[in-house]
């Protein structure tokens, strides 16, 4: 279990402020790989506004009180409105990372409707992209840093996200469903085979397709190529190892496909920021900052 959250008021998080226009409340980042449940029992709701985005695994939500499971996927956005009852589940079985910001102010529909938001429906799909969680890593740090401006950058950050998705489901409507289900099934087999010596060109010929044109069509859904996706499963894979096991760095670079041990190390400090030894010194205690 790795979180890492922050607070602009620790006393009142649940906070709602309609003298603003628009303010991050709390923020923070989840990877659930050992601690066997996390729960959110919020029946009543709350007064603020909750996004979450769903990078890895599969979140169990349980809305409106209705008593039935939605099992929200990866690539998967989640909106609730103040008063909206919040009840879900992460289960270290499913590998579960996710990003989440809890916002409020008077004009917070007014910016949900400008982006198109759904208004009837908790989740959207906007697909999974290294984008999300840079700028959710970037709320994060502002909101624990709280440097000069660090408010009117939260708003900033907060609306970027949500042009991101507005950009993502205006294209999204522009290809056709046939094709995002080709590229759904080539996501499936990478996240099931990514240990593995994997051929892009061969793939694509399997499936009828250029190469070029497979690959140009995933980053288009995908929002990154393949090999980049396949990279974003092994690093993610090489920090569940290191989160859970005792596995040694060849081992883990073995395990999620790499032969050589260097170049996984060069990988995955380029992904992550840390070396695997800098991120193994990391892993034995949970990183909690306001």
């Amino acid at each position: 279990m790795y979180i890492n959250v922050a607070y602009i008021d620790d006393e009142n998080p649940n906070l709602e402020d309609l003298s603003v226009p628009l303010r991050i409340n709390n923020c923070g980042y989840y990877r659930v790989h050992t601690t066997p449940v996390i729960e959110t029992p919020h029946p009543e709701g709350r007064n603020d506004y909750q996004l979450l985005y769903i990078a890895h695994g599969k979140g169990h939500f349980y809305f409106k009180n209705t008593g039935e499971e939605t099992i929200v996927q990866k690539g998967n956005m989640v909106l609730f409105r103040p008063g909206e009852p919040q009840v879900y589940y992460y289960y270290a079985k499913d590998k579960t990372e996710v990003f989440w910001v809890h916002f409020t102010g008077s004009e917070v529909e007014k910016y949900l409707d400008h982006y198109e938001l759904p208004k009837d429906a908790n989740v959207f799909f906007t697909g999974v992209s290294p984008d999300y969680p840079w700028i959710f890593n970037q709320i994060i740090r502002e909101l624990q840093l709280q440097r000069i401006n660090y408010e009117e950058m939260l708003r900033i950050l907060l609306r970027h996200i949500l042009l991101a998705i507005n950009r993502y489901v205006k294209e999204g409507k522009q290809i056709k469903s046939d094709l995002v289900n080709e590229i759904e099934r080539a996501a499936h087999y990478f996240e099931e085979n990514y240990n593995k010596d994997i051929s892009i060109e061969q793939y694509a010929e399997e499936h009828l397709m250029t190469v070029n044109r497979f690959i140009i069509c995933f980053k288009n859904i995908m929002k990154m190529t393949p090999m980049q996706y396949i990279m974003s499963l092994r690093i993610t894979a090489a920090k569940g190892y290191f989160d859970s096991t005792n596995k040694n760095i060849t081992e883990v670079a073995s395990a999620v496909g790499y032969d050589n041990p260097l170049y996984f190390s060069r990988v995955f400090k380029k992904y992550t920021g840390y070396s695997p030894s800098e991120y193994k010194k990391m892993k034995s205690s949970d990183y909690h900052v306001k």
